[in-house]
């Protein structure tokens, strides 16, 4: 009976003393890793977390990926919670004003310690908030087998003979509307992949696109300053370079494998199924589209033949210009976050971006072009598209074009702009009205977001 007694109470201590613990065995501490990207959220999951695990004893990581266009959203539900995500990301000094309050300092972490540059880094209040995890790149991939059995048609109505020697809207221009009147010639449905419409699936022409514009109007205001610190500094913006923009868009919808009337049934997995399938010589994204293309069941793309071209669309000089290169990539560790999880945040990140498991996984799975010093040159991503970004960041006589969309103010301007762009497609609005939209909702959210009137 007495040793009864001592069980049920050593019992009890157990169950009450080591709830978490589990009463003799440790309970892992779980790393709550917010994801942005969908494309890449089954890397995370199968190969990412499985392999911290394994190497890290006493940490798992739990992944949770936003569905598309809704991260914010997501973000504002999430870290709200009793457990709320340890680690999360914010696109720029924009998104970073919008989580200020939610930022733990990132100065003394052993991921900070891995940037290269450090002046990459965000900041804020002085202390380092949010690093860069990526650099990338994007413009029109093309599927070159296609490119060159354009090339070698009898027929065709430009005098160049390859892709590279286009480097300007007029010659792009030229090709694309030759290729739509050889497309069965070719055994494709059109030359440009669909242009994406359907509800979170504008980004890439109301964030990506629009970055030209931007990029060259900002330019031009203060030359000392940089693009982005222009357009940030800027209430005001006049879409000086807006019928350069509607060029290439009306490009890209009047030489399509799906008619105008249909786009607001589009995905981004469609158009790059699309491309991915052989149906299509050109489609417009970035780096991180390899795999996607590379994995698609039945794809017909050989990974030499997929390469990039720049957004090219009327503006003087934009023969010297490369791909849009530069980062939205922001990780923060979550200061409401646990001091464990935390601290687990951090060996997480600096595991994931140093050991050699990890940058194994980064560099041919994940596919990152990464700023951080513990890569050397022979790391760099396989993928036909990383070998691409790095190709036109070195061509002699060419400079990359600054990712100034994160000057945009807000989400809302985003949706707002790549609404009207729907409108306009559909024969709804003019092109004026897009214009008119877009820099008025520019002063508005731009004043809002910084508490003018």
């Amino acid at each position: 009976m007495k040793k009864n007694k001592l069980f049920f109470s050593a019992l009890i201590v157990c169950a009450g003393v080591s709830l978490l613990a589990g009463c003799g065995k440790d309970k892992s501490q779980e790393i709550y890793f917010l994801n942005f990207k969908p494309e890449i959220a089954t890397i995370y999951e199968e190969k990412v977390a499985p392999a911290f695990a394994k190497e890290n004893p006493g940490y798992t990581l739990k992944v949770v990926t936003a569905a598309s266009g809704t991260y914010e959203q997501t973000l504002r539900s999430e870290i709200v919670k009793s457990e709320p995500p340890a680690i999360f990301q914010v696109n720029g000094p924009v998104g970073l004003a919008n989580w200020k309050d939610s930022v733990a300092p990132l100065d003394n972490t052993q991921f900070y310690s891995l940037l290269a540059d450090t002046s990459m880094a965000l900041k804020y209040d002085g202390k380092v908030a949010a690093i860069p995890y990526a650099v990338e790149g994007y413009g029109i991939i093309y599927n070159d087998a296609i490119m060159r059995a354009y090339f070698s048609l009898p027929n065709k109505a430009v005098s160049i003979s390859s892709t590279e020697e286009i480097n300007s809207f007029e010659l792009l221009k030229a090709v694309a509307e030759d290729m739509t009147k050889n497309k069965d010639a070719l055994g494709i449905k059109g030359v440009f992949a669909s242009t994406s419409m359907s509800a979170g699936n504008q980004w890439r022409w109301q964030t990506h696109t629009v970055n030209v514009p931007l990029y060259y109007e900002f330019a031009e205001k203060n030359p000392s300053a940089t693009p982005l610190e222009n357009g940030l500094a800027t209430a005001d913006f006049t879409f000086k370079y807006n019928e350069n923009f509607k060029n290439l868009m009306d490009l890209y919808t009047q030489n399509s494998t799906t008619a105008i009337s249909l786009l607001g049934s589009k995905s981004t997995d469609d158009s790059m199924a699309e491309f991915a399938l052989g149906q299509c010589a050109m489609v417009q994204n970035g780096n991180w589209a390899a795999a996607q293309i590379l994995g698609t069941p039945g794809n017909k793309v050989a990974a030499e033949d997929i390469k990039f071209l720049p957004l090219y669309m009327g503006i003087p000089g934009e023969e010297k210009a490369g791909l849009c290169v530069g980062t939205e990539n922001y990780l923060c560790i979550n200061k409401g976050a646990s001091e464990e999880a935390q601290k687990g945040a951090d060996i997480f990140l600096h595991w994931l971006f140093s050991s050699e498991t990890g940058k194994a996984i980064v560099s041919n799975e994940l596919m990152f072009i990464t700023p951080f010093n513990s890569f050397s040159a022979d790391e760099l991503p396989a993928d036909p598209l990383s070998q691409q970004v790095s190709l036109w960041m070195n061509k002699p006589g060419v400079s990359s074009v600054a990712w100034t969309f994160n000057a945009i103010p807000s989400e809302e301007w985003k949706n707002r702009f790549g609404s009207n762009l729907f409108m306009y497609f559909e024969g709804k609005s003019s092109w004026a009205d897009v214009v008119k939209n877009a820099t008025a909702d520019w002063t508005s959210e731009w004043n809002i977001k910084n508490g003018s009137k």
